[in-house]
């Protein structure tokens, strides 16, 4: 599971940039899994909120040189700290969920159920955001939630109410898009991207003191062997490489061509979880996630035509207002 600034591309963009984007955003959704790989294989000995922790701590040193070479630490924000800060709090909290799923259920699944945020986001728009939802996308909206039932289910016969985690994800990161979205025209990708990191880090640490304080399990620290050390350095790697490659995918082709490829995620978390744990989904799972892949790309494909047609003077001054945090 991956969080991804969008770029500014247009519709016009030529033909070769677009193919580019599509090639790098494949690339994108074949790393992201990795991350999910590598934290289960890391949970059989670390807590999640380490697991967490380390992501964040890898993810900035490997995204340090980018940010320091391109002199990109000009772009920090930070009398939008706070701002900042909350937002590195819901995405902290939002992986910590995952991955204590991930300990307990496979891949594949979790990740199919997490694909319920664009649903959950386009619901939060409409409300927070003044978006106009027709009755079409709140239907797809019903249908794919029905989809991640049908997923969840038998998740929940085998692991109990942990099953659900993966919804607490998927609305932790839509706020966390709409919060990225108002953000996005006034501040660098990756300057946002590297902020977050870091604010992710002390937040994460302060978790781990009152876990070790308290000797709450799910909040523990502890001091890795070299195995687990290589797992938690290849989640941070991954989460790195994938949010490097989404950032140059959405740079040179429009977020609209772009936002179907993400469901390819389950299909490359389906292949390595079944390569790494033997685990594939049955029919009834397979079933849901069909329902939740086309749910979401009709709510893409009809927020395309929405988008397609002329903005009116007054629907500008209201989106103006929105973009100001």
């Amino acid at each position: 599971m991956t969080s991804q600034a969008g770029g500014l591309a247009t519709p016009s963009a030529p033909t070769t940039a677009i193919v580019n984007g599509l090639l790098l955003m494949l690339l994108a959704m074949l790393a992201a899994p990795l991350i999910d790989i590598f934290s289960k294989l890391a949970t059989g000995t670390t807590s999640p909120t380490m697991i967490t922790a380390a992501r964040f701590l890898f993810q900035a040193l490997f995204m340090l040189p980018i940010v320091l070479w391109n002199g990109l630490w000009r772009n920090f924000s930070w009398r939008m700290s706070a701002y900042h800060a909350v937002r590195a709090a819901i995405i902290t909290l939002s992986m910590i969920c995952f991955v204590a799923t991930l300990a307990v259920m496979p891949v594949a699944d979790a990740i199919a159920i997490f694909f319920v945020e664009p649903i959950i986001l386009t619901i939060l728009a409409s409300i927070f955001l003044g978006e106009t939802i027709g009755w079409r996308r709140y239907t797809a909206c019903g249908i794919g939630f029905i989809g991640a039932m049908i997923v969840i289910r038998p998740s929940f016969e085998e692991v109990g109410l942990i099953s659900v985690l993966p919804v607490i994800t998927a609305f932790c990161v839509a706020v966390f898009a709409l919060m990225t979205r108002a953000l996005a025209p006034r501040e660098n990708p990756w300057a946002m991207q590297f902020q977050m990191s870091l604010w992710g880090i002390p937040i994460c640490a302060l978790l781990l003191l009152a876990g070790d304080i308290a000797e709450v399990e799910f909040l523990a620290p502890s001091i890795p062997d070299l195995t687990v050390l290589l797992w938690l350095v290849g989640v941070g790697f991954f989460a790195a490489l994938s949010g490097i490659l989404a950032v140059y995918a959405y740079r040179v082709a429009p977020a609209s061509v772009l936002a179907p490829l993400q469901y390819f995620e389950i299909v490359s978390a389906t292949l390595f979880g079944w390569l790494v744990f033997g685990d594939f989904p049955d029919a009834v799972k397979w079933l849901g996630i069909a329902i939740i892949i086309g749910s979401g790309l009709y709510i893409i494909w009809r927020e395309r035509r929405v988008a397609a047609k002329p903005v009116t003077a007054a629907e500008t001054s209201v989106a103006s207002r929105i973009s100001t945090p």
